[in-house]
C-alpha cells in the first residue's frame, strides 16, 4: 500500500492507516541506540556490537556528542541520566550535575555590580559533572574500560567531524566575540582565523591529547580502580589544575557587559563527585514516569501528567483543539510551581504537589479561555514566593547564552543533547548531557575545551528554592525520561529544548499514550507545540505570557480556534520544533526512534 503524506489540515491518523512518517521505526532483538547526532548514534551502536552494554554504549556516545555537538555540550558540561538497570530490575538518577563554587554568594556576586548572573563567561561556572557522570555510571553499571569508552571521542577530536550548519552558524555569530575578546576560542574554533563552513572537517587536537592524557593516567589493576584514577585525573590532577589557574588568573568580558574572573577552585572540583539517586514517580494510565528530583526541572512532567489525569484527552482527539488548549493550560500551571518551588533544597513539597487533592484544586483554574497569568499554588497551605523578574521592555526575547540554539534574531544561545540506549539484556538509558557550549566561555588553552554557565540559573535574591547558595546545585531544564508500562520497563526517551524539553518530551508521550496507537516514530513525527508563558530558566529571564508556538502541519482549523480562546498562537515551519529520541523494549521486540529535524538525529539498531 502507498504511504501517503498527510497534508497540514489532516489531523494525525491511528496506527495502520497510511501515517506518514520521516523514517521507520526501528525494531529488533540485540540493541538499539538514538541520539541527536549520527555520529553518536553510530559509536554507541559499535560498542554494542563489540560487546559492550547499554552504559557502556551511552558512556562512549555521550563523550562523541562533546565532539560532533560542541555549541549543544562540552567536556565542562554536566549530565542528568536515569537507567534502567535489568538485573536489579530499579530505575535510578545519576546526577553529573556540579554545584555553585564555595565562595558563590549573593553578596560576592552583588558586590560585583553584578545583578543577574551573567549567560557567558566564567562568573556563572558550576563544576563540570559530565566527566564524574559518565564515569560514576561506567563504574558502576558498565564492563568497559576508560580506554575504551574514550576512544572514539579521541578518534573525532583528532581526525575531525564534518561541521554542521549550526555549528558554523553558531561560530559566525560569536567570531567577533572570539576575535576581539577571548582570542583563546578563536585559536580553537577560527581555524584559519574564519568559521569554519558546513560541511568542512573541524578537530579539537588540544581535547584529544587531554582525554589521551586521562587514558594514560587511568592505570590500575582493575577497571574499578582505572576509573577512579581517570577520576583523579579530572577533579584532582591536572584537569582540575588548569580549570582554577583559568578562573583564578585570567578574566574576560561576559554578557554583563564588563570583564570578571572566575571563583572555580581546585577545592571546589576535589570535593564534589557524582551522585546516584532514586527517582520521582507518577503513575498515569498504566504508565510509570520517573524523573529527577527538583534540582531540575523534570517534575514538572509529572505536575502536568497529574493534571491531565483529570481530562479524558483520548475522547478530546490528539491534537484537536480542545486537546491542545487543555495541555498548554496545565503546562501554564505545572511551570508556575516549578518557577515558585522547585531548587536543590530538601523543603520542596513534591509530595504535596503530586497529590490529587492539589491538583483536583488547580485544575480548576483551567477554563475556556487562554489564561495570562503565572499561578504556583500554595501545596500544603504554604504561601509561593516567586523571584522578582528583571524589568523588561516589549515583547520579551531572550538574549545572551541561553537555550534554544542560535535563534533567527543571530542571538547566541546554547541547548543540548540527548542520547538513549537499549542492550539485548534489557538495560536502558536515557541522558541529556549538555552545558560547557563552545560559545559559553572562553576556552582554556591546554584542555580544548571551555567551562559552562550552569550557574546562570541561579537567582541572585536571597530566600528563593533557587537562590545562590555554595555548593549546590542550580535547578536545570536538563530533563532525561523513563516510562514502565504495567509496572514493566518500557521507554527512555527525551530531547535538547531548555525549557521546552518537558513540554515536548510530555507531548511525545501524550501521543503514545491517547494518540490512537502511534509508534515511537509517528509520535517524534507528530507536530509539536509548546508555551512561551512562563519565565525562561537562562539569562535574561524571558517570558511572552499566552504565546504559544505550533507547527504549522497542525491545521489551521486548530489554529484559528485556539486564537479564538485567546492564544497567542504564532505558527512555525512544519518541522521545527523538538528533537526527541526514544528507545522502547515491548515484550517482543526492542524499538527505536530518532528525530527528522535538523536532519542530524538517528536511531540505529538491529
Amino acid at each position: 500500500m502507498t504511504r501517503a503524506r498527510r497534508t497540514p489540515i489532516d489531523p494525525p491518523q491511528p496506527k495502520g492507516s497510511s501515517v506518514f512518517t520521516t523514517r521507520p521505526e526501528l525494531a529488533g532483538n540485540f540493541g538499539m541506540v538514538a541520539s541527536t547526532h549520527w555520529l553518536a548514534s553510530a559509536t554507541g551502536m559499535s560498542v554494542l556490537e563489540g560487546g559492550g552494554n547499554a552504559f557502556d554504549a551511552a558512556v562512549a556516545a555521550g563523550f562523541v556528542l562533546q565532539v560532533a555537538e560542541p555549541h549543544l555540550n562540552g567536556p565542562a558540561g554536566e549530565v542528568p541520566i536515569l537507567l534502567w538497570d535489568e538485573s536489579a530490575r530499579k530505575v535510578s538518577v545519576v546526577c553529573g550535575q556540579g554545584v555553585a563554587p564555595g565562595s558563590a554568594t549573593i553578596d560576592r556576586l552583588t558586590a560585583l555590580g553584578v545583578e543577574v548572573m551573567p549567560g557567558t563567561g566564567l562568573l556563572a561556572a558550576t563544576v563540570p559533572g559530565a566527566f564524574g557522570g559518565w564515569m560514576l555510571m561506567l563504574e558502576r553499571w558498565g564492563t568497559w574500560s576508560v580506554a575504551e569508552v574514550l576512544e572514539p571521542a579521541i578518534h573525532y577530536a583528532e581526525h575531525g567531524v564534518p561541521v554542521l550548519d549550526r555549528i558554523s552558524a553558531t561560530i559566525e555569530t560569536v567570531e567577533r566575540l572570539f576575535t576581539d575578546d577571548w582570542p583563546t576560542s578563536a585559536a580553537t574554533w577560527l581555524p584559519g582565523g574564519k568559521a569554519p563552513v558546513p560541511g568542512s572537517r573541524l578537530t579539537n587536537p588540544v581535547l584529544a591529547a587531554t582525554y589521551r592524557r586521562i587514558v594514560a593516567e587511568a592505570v590500575g589493576s582493575t577497571r574499578e580502580a582505572q576509573i577512579a584514577n581517570a577520576r583523579d585525573a579530572w577533579y584532582r590532577g591536572f584537569v582540575a589544575e588548569a580549570i582554577a589557574e583559568f578562573s583564578a588568573t585570567t578574566a574576560w568580558r561576559d554578557s554583563s557587559g564588563e570583564v570578571h574572573g572566575g571563583l572555580l577552585t581546585g577545592d571546589d572540583l576535589a570535593s564534589w563527585s557524582a551522585t546516584v539517586e532514586e527517582p520521582l514517580r507518577f503513575d498515569y494510565h498504566g504508565h510509570t514516569v520517573c524523573k529527577t528530583g527538583p534540582w531540575g526541572q523534570g517534575p514538572a512532567f509529572l505536575q502536568q501528567l497529574a493534571l491531565l489525569s483529570g481530562y479524558d484527552l483520548t475522547a478530546m482527539g490528539h491534537l484537536s483543539a480542545d486537546y491542545v488548549h487543555t495541555v498548554i493550560e496545565c503546562a501554564k500551571l505545572a511551570f508556575a510551581d516549578r518557577e515558585a518551588w522547585y531548587g536543590d533544597t530538601p523543603d520542596v513539597p513534591m509530595r504535596d504537589l503530586l497529590s490529587d487533592a492539589y491538583n483536583a484544586e488547580r485544575r480548576g483554574l483551567v477554563g475556556t479561555e487562554a489564561s495570562f497569568d503565572l499561578r504556583p499554588g500554595s501545596p500544603g497551605g504554604r504561601k509561593p514566593r516567586l523571584p522578582d523578574y528583571p524589568a523588561q521592555e516589549g515583547v520579551l526575547s531572550a538574549r545572551g547564552v541561553g537555550e534554544p540554539t542560535v535563534g533567527a534574531d543571530g542571538r547566541v544561545r546554547g541547548d543540548t543533547c540527548h542520547v538513549d540506549v537499549v542492550d539485548r539484556y534489557g538495560n536502558m538509558v536515557s541522558a541529556t548531557p549538555s552545558g560547557g557550549w563552545l560559545q559559553s566561555s572562553p576556552t582554556i588553552p591546554s584542555l580544548g575545551f571551555c567551562l559552562g554557565t550552569r550557574a546562570q540559573m541561579f537567582w541572585l535574591q536571597e530566600g528563593l528554592p533557587n537562590s545562590l547558595r555554595p555548593g549546590i546545585r542550580p535547578r536545570t531544564t536538563l530533563s532525561p525520561s523513563f516510562a514502565l508500562r504495567d509496572g514493566k520497563p518500557w521507554m527512555a526517551f527525551g530531547t535538547p529544548g531548555g525549557d521546552q524539553q518537558d513540554q515536548w518530551s510530555v507531548n511525545f508521550f501524550l501521543a503514545l499514550v491517547h494518540g490512537g496507537g502511534l509508534n515511537l516514530q509517528e509520535a517524534v513525527d507528530a507536530p509539536m507545540f509548546h508555551t512561551e508563558h512562563f519565565p525562561s530558566s537562562f539569562y535574561p529571564r524571558a517570558s511572552r505570557p499566552g504565546v504559544m508556538h505550533v507547527e504549522d502541519r497542525i491545521g489551521p482549523g486548530v489554529v484559528a480556534e485556539l486564537r479564538r480562546r485567546g492564544h497567542e498562537v504564532e505558527t512555525r515551519d512544519g518541522w521545527s520544533l523538538g528533537r526527541l529520541s526514544a528507545v522502547s523494549r515491548d515484550g517482543t521486540f526492542l524499538r527505536a526512534a530518532a528525530n527528522p529535524r535538523g536532519a542530524q538525529g538517528y536511531a540505529a539498531g538491529r
